[in-house]
């Protein structure tokens, strides 16, 4: 029995977001362009904040794994090898009458009616294979000589600089690499808000295990990608894993799984983590005729290291934590909206607010604000009256609000309010930092 989404329709997420300044449609008074979105002020804040706690984890707090960031662009071989340029296609089929395109494992998302030709059903075509890669050119002159692609995965750029690594520093198998950057995929249909885009954001890691050891790295990483998203809030009994089946599979993988979180549209991949075995640095020796193979200083054994790849979509993370964070609650008879974001992942962590535009309150809230500011992402708002205040920053996902108010110009001290609970505490100024601290843990 599948779990209750937190709203019935998508679309009242996608209202939010643009409402409240997250996501809003690419292009938008040019009547915008489909599969592309643009992040607003608190947008940007909510993904600089997920990407530092996907990076926090996998990199901060990690011994055994590194970063880098390749560029975009890539020679073109290394697509040859990768397998992209040959194998990298979706099957497309095209209604003859109304030009509706769609992937042919996707074809029950379609509308069954076919609009131009009243309403019977499609005149589907032969299916057709479909490269995902875009393609341009380097330089002056656009010529077969200078093709080149932008990349559609960030996975490459990895391993093409294991040798880099390798000798730059000292890691040892076990160990990993990680990388945050753009991807491109030329999507032949793209629905549901951000959940497939054409331009988007992946975070992922290439963990190097010796063979036979691979198994073992697979289940850990399996069971630790889908705790990331519980520790930072998601509920558990919308998280679950899907193993792949072996005619899923990629033509590099050994085993995959998905770990799906339950959308307004049902289960879907939030994030794969596979084993891809030796496939891609092997490859990739062969293309460029270099050694890529791992050297253990102590036993002078010599292997080609098996990989395990947890591979998240950053805008994925996005809309799943935005998707579980949304509430609506009753609260003495007024309906209030609530994004109960955890509080590292949330774009804004302390508002301050004067509760009335005289008698010094502003002054003093903006010195509170500008002390706080120096800790922590806050806004300082004296729009409207206090309730509304708080309703606008329980939209946005502030956990906390700070309010001064007479008493504060008595005894230096003001209203703090959880988001939440709704609680309020008197907190001397002096205390608010450590106050905030305690309660968010940074």
């Amino acid at each position: 029995m599948s779990p209750a989404a937190t709203t019935e329709s998508l679309d009242t997420i996608v209202s939010l977001a643009r409402r409240r300044g997250f996501i809003f449609p690419s292009s938008e008074i040019y009547g915008g362009l489909g599969s592309c979105y643009d992040y607003g002020p608190l947008g940007v804040e909510l993904k600089r904040n997920v990407k530092d706690a996907w990076w926090r984890s996998m990199v901060q707090l990690r011994d055994d794994i590194v970063g880098i960031d390749a560029s975009i662009i890539m020679h073109p071989k290394v697509w040859e090898a990768s397998g992209h340029v040959n194998c990298f296609h979706d099957e497309l089929i095209e209604c003859s009458n109304c030009q509706v395109r769609t992937r042919t494992d996707q074809i029950d998302q379609i509308e069954p009616k076919c609009k131009a030709n009243k309403g019977s059903e499609h005149a589907w075509g032969e299916p057709r294979q479909f490269n995902l890669m875009f393609k341009t050119h380097l330089g002056p002159v656009a010529d077969s000589g200078n093709e080149v692609y932008l990349r559609p995965e960030t996975a490459q750029g990895i391993f093409v600089n294991f040798k880099n690594i390798m000798d730059s520093t000292r890691v040892k198998v076990p160990f990993g690499i990680a990388q945050q950057g753009k991807s491109f995929r030329n999507e032949i249909t793209t629905r549901r808000f951000t959940f497939r885009m054409a331009e988007f954001e992946q975070m992922e890691m290439e963990f190097f295990v010796k063979p036979g050891e691979d198994e073992e790295w697979f289940t850990f990483w399996r069971n630790e990608r889908l705790n990331w998203f519980a520790n930072l809030g998601v509920n558990r009994d919308r998280l679950r894993h899907r193993d792949h089946e072996k005619d899923e599979l990629a033509h590099y993988s050994k085993a995959c799984t998905d770990v799906e979180y339950y959308f307004p549209f049902g289960w879907s991949e939030i994030e794969g983590i596979a084993s891809r075995t030796d496939f891609d640095l092997k490859q990739h020796s062969e293309h460029s005729k270099k050694d890529l193979l791992y050297r253990d200083q102590v036993t002078n054994e010599t292997f080609v290291p098996y990989v395990i790849e947890p591979a998240l979509g950053c805008d994925r993370a996005i809309l799943t934590f935005l998707a579980d964070a949304y509430k609506e609650e009753d609260i003495d008879g007024n309906k209030r909206t609530v994004l109960s974001l955890h509080p590292r992942l949330a774009p804004t962590k302390v508002a301050v607010f004067p509760l009335l535009r005289k008698d010094g309150h502003p002054e003093k809230a903006k010195e509170v604000y500008k002390v706080l500011r120096e800790n922590y992402q806050c806004f300082y708002d004296e729009a409207g009256n206090i309730g509304k205040r708080y309703r606008r920053q329980d939209e946005a996902g502030t956990p906390i609000c700070v309010t001064v108010d007479h008493q504060t110009l008595e005894d230096q001290t003001a209203t703090v309010r959880d988001r939440d609970s709704l609680e309020q505490s008197r907190v001397k100024i002096e205390a608010l930092k450590s106050f905030i601290f305690e309660k968010f843990g940074f």
